[in-house]
């Protein structure tokens, strides 16, 4: 039998009556040089870069030259993010596109910032402050006049989106939930979350609900089956890749609303996922990995009604009141989508980046769409990203090994220390770090002859918890596939004691 192929992001299918119930949320080291793009281009498919030459206004050269630096920075930030630790403010690409900011709470570490080639700014509160602050309007009842609210890292604040008129009401709202007044903002926007009807971004996949036929659009190819929006399926349900009838698989995870809007659909034997995005005039787009793209960075989504557009990364982790509840965790951009392009993918250069849950306005007048991230889905249901390399990307169960961990200090950060028998020491410093969805790796080199374990932890609402361990006799390596958060290792001397090395890298 001749195996079907889903092909990430895909063309548009007309169904004759289809009865569409899964919509679109509608709500309006040393830096590498800027100018030198010729590597940058050579990696990257000439249509992203026609693209976002079209949408952003830059010849492809300077497209190129963006995305490479775009992939620089996300490498500095994840280092600067680690090594700082509960110092880490934020980071972004300014408004040029070339220019990484990193916000601190602590002057000491400003030439840490400096060294690594991006421009230090000194802040008030700290990432972790933010996001608590924001988690705190997470568990508020925001009623029907707050449309959502992020962390704007570049203002060192949280953002309330409200309805015109109702800016006062929202300010009150978040003093109630437990924040302080000088850490929110207050945006109106008459915008409302909605639904628009014929939603596929993606190749168009159907599913039967209440009595009629739905239709959505696969994000990114994943070993066993594709990523798409949460909200295209409940588990279970079966799937068809076209309007006839021809089964295609199952719904096998799925999250919406709540925390994300997430999918996971397990196809059946005669399908073979593929690493490639549709761009819709007939070509193919390259799928490599999933590295994050930071916050200012230029990014481009692929959709069954508008074809591929770009635009820039405007926030992370904003929470959106959709009708059918608040979905938090998105990133929010000012590409523009419309009624079809949902459940799309994203990329940055060839990047896999997440899967359109909603967005506002149109490619006429312009808007904003949020996205979910790809590798928050990948680390909640264990999958790996198919890639063109063949490798994948994400997925994977914590691993550890008492292996010999090798040198240490080839890791993001490099952190010592000396620890009595029954001991245990949290580091970096005694603190944690923020760091992003993906994959962590760690190497312990302990003292000849003592039993050293190390243990990574993520901090939730009843304090730190193991997300992954390394036990046993000798040095230790860890790598475990997780979601964003605040981490910490721990150095636990079980037997013996002494000097040891800790080394750990984080996306």
């Amino acid at each position: 039998m001749q195996r079907s192929r889903i092909a990430v992001a895909a063309a548009v299918v007309a169904a004759a009556g289809a009865a569409v119930a899964f919509t679109l949320p509608s709500m309006a080291g040393t830096a590498p040089s800027a100018g030198k793009a010729a590597s940058a281009k050579s990696d990257v498919a000439p249509q992203i870069l026609a693209a976002m030459a079209r949408d952003l206004g830059v010849d492809s050269d300077q497209a190129a030259a963006r995305l490479k630096r775009s992939a620089w920075a996300s490498g500095v930030s994840a280092k600067l993010r680690a090594q700082t630790g509960a110092d880490f403010g934020g980071a972004w690409l300014a408004t040029d596109g070339t220019t990484l900011k990193i916000a601190v709470t602590d002057s000491g570490s400003v030439a840490a910032v400096k060294q690594a080639g991006a421009v230090p700014v000194l802040v008030k509160r700290s990432e972790q402050a933010l996001v608590s602050a924001k988690e705190k309007l997470d568990a508020a009842d925001a009623g029907k006049r707050i449309t959502g609210w992020y962390v704007d890292v570049a203002t060192n604040k949280v953002v309330v989106v409200a309805t015109p008129g109702a800016a006062d009401a929202a300010r009150q709202w978040a003093t109630n939930a437990g924040v302080k007044s000088d850490a929110v903002t207050v945006k109106t926007s008459s915008a409302r979350p909605k639904t628009l009807a014929d939603i596929r971004g993606a190749d168009a996949y159907f599913i039967a609900v209440d009595g009629g036929t739905a239709r959505c659009s696969v994000g990114f190819s994943v070993e066993g089956g594709f990523v798409t929006a949460g909200h295209c399926g409940a588990v279970g349900d079966k799937t068809f890749a076209n309007a006839q009838g021809t089964a295609q698989g199952t719904v096998a995870a799925s999250v919406f609303p709540g925390n994300a809007d997430m999918g996971f659909v397990k196809v059946g034997a005669g399908f073979t996922p593929r690493a490639v995005v549709n761009d819709f005039e007939g070509n193919e787009l390259p799928v490599a990995g999933s590295t994050e793209a930071p916050v200012g960075a230029a990014i481009c989504r692929s959709g069954s009604t508008t074809g591929t557009r770009c635009g820039s990364i405007l926030a992370k982790n904003q929470t959106v009141v959709y009708p059918e509840g608040q979905v938090t965790g998105l990133t929010r951009t000012n590409v523009c989508a419309e009624g079809g392009d949902s459940g799309g993918p994203w990329l940055s250069g060839d990047q896999a980046q997440g899967v359109t849950s909603g967005g506002s306005g149109d490619c006429t007048v312009g808007g904003e769409t949020f996205f979910q991230p790809v590798n928050e889905i990948l680390a909640t249901d264990n999958l790996t990203l198919v890639t063109q390399e063949g490798s994948g990307a994400g997925g994977g169960e914590a691993t550890d090994s008492a292996e010999s961990a090798g040198d240490c200090t080839d890791q993001q950060v490099a952190r010592t220390g000396d620890i009595q028998a029954g001991a245990a020491q949290a580091q970096p410093n005694g603190g944690a770090f923020r760091a992003n969805a993906g994959r962590q790796t760690a190497c312990l080199d302990a003292p000849a002859g003592a039993d050293f374990d190390l243990a990574l932890q993520r901090l939730t609402d009843r304090g730190f918890r193991t997300v992954a361990e390394a036990t046993g006799n000798g040095d230790k390596t860890l790598s475990a596939n997780v979601r964003s958060g605040t981490y910490r290792y721990v150095v636990v001397a079980s037997a013996g004691a002494g000097a040891y090395t800790l080394g750990f890298s984080a996306p």
